[in-house]
């Protein structure tokens, strides 16, 4: 069981993301909420709107050697490298939860090659599966992903071929490590894309320093960086993004208050996801979530729109 009954009218937190509707715009961020139901001891996920599973590969990937994870002022740099069951496993163990629970998901997906892309998105289709984010950006893995998603042509190509074959509801998250973030939006606008979310964590390195014994003993980590310390970041590439683009745009990066999410909205974004922070706050998106509601409640805003237009 979560913690909370569901707790509102869904007139006043629906959102329709060019035909793809929540019951809330707070989603929780892919590889920070696991596959299904990880999190029902903190959180009742009927309150929010979906979550965004793990990163699903065509087989089953071990991920990065070594340390994996470090915390850094205001945030975490991570090189898990996309572990994960992949997408067999997934359909058989995984998503029978999800339906029985009935808990509104995203499937996040990567691919090292085009073709494990398209046929892991094909295997989604013919399994029913509404939704999935392409996960084009991930830094901490040595081939794919990042790859496709910093080039608009590769990232055309890439989306028109998922295109073709997954007749759902398709998200492309986007890159921050790029030169022309607007550029990439158009590309996978243009592509058949009808969604984009960002932004994925940034390129970061993190050195911790011992001096033992008249010598250093030294830990590098070098990743994605993530948390608080994006928020800015994140901000201003949304801004961008929704400057150039029709489709909705999800926002994500740093996202730990109700206010944070004001922010995004505010920026343009229509949704946002929330990562880093459920690891230090595994009930993080069900008490924002409560504290919309909350808001909506006492300012008289009725909906999401209202809201939005508000802010805007």
């Amino acid at each position: 069981m979560g913690l909370t009954d569901e707790i509102f009218p869904k007139k006043n937190m629906e959102v329709n993301l060019n035909g793809f509707k929540l019951k809330s715009p707070i989603l929780a961020a892919s590889g920070t909420f696991g596959y299904a139901d990880e999190y029902e001891n903190y959180v009742n996920v009927s309150n929010i709107g979906a979550i965004v599973t793990k990163a699903i590969s065509l087989k089953p990937r071990f991920g990065n050697e070594g340390c994996r994870l470090f915390e850094t002022t205001g945030g975490l740099i991570n090189r898990i490298g996309l572990e994960n069951i992949g997408i067999d496993e997934f359909i058989e163990k995984k998503l029978p939860v999800l339906k029985e629970k009935n808990i509104a998901f995203i499937m996040n997906t990567a691919g090292s090659t085009f073709e494990e892309y398209t046929e892991t998105a094909r295997i989604a289709q013919n399994a029913g599966i509404k939704a999935i984010e392409l996960n084009v950006s991930c830094p901490n893995v040595k081939e794919g992903c990042l790859e496709f998603g910093t080039n608009p042509d590769t990232l055309s190509y890439l989306t028109e071929a998922v295109r073709k074959v997954y007749k759902g509801f398709l998200i492309v998250k986007l890159t921050p490590n790029t030169n022309d973030i607007k550029a990439l939006a158009l590309a996978a606008e243009k592509s058949g894309a009808d969604c984009i979310s960002a932004i994925n964590t940034l390129r970061g390195l993190g050195i911790k320093l011992e001096y033992l014994n008249n010598e250093f003993k030294k830990t590098m980590v070098q990743g994605g960086l993530s948390g608080k310390c994006i928020k800015p970041a994140a901000l201003f590439m949304v801004k961008s993004i929704t400057e150039a683009v029709k489709i909705p745009v999800i926002g994500i990066g740093g996202i730990s208050t109700f206010e944070d999410v004001l922010e995004f909205f505010a920026a343009g974004a229509q949704a946002v996801q929330i990562g880093t922070e459920n690891f230090t706050n595994p009930d993080i998106t069900e008490k924002i979530t409560l504290d919309l509601q909350n808001f909506l409640k006492k300012t008289g805003i009725e909906t999401m729109d209202e809201l939005k237009r508000k802010l805007k």
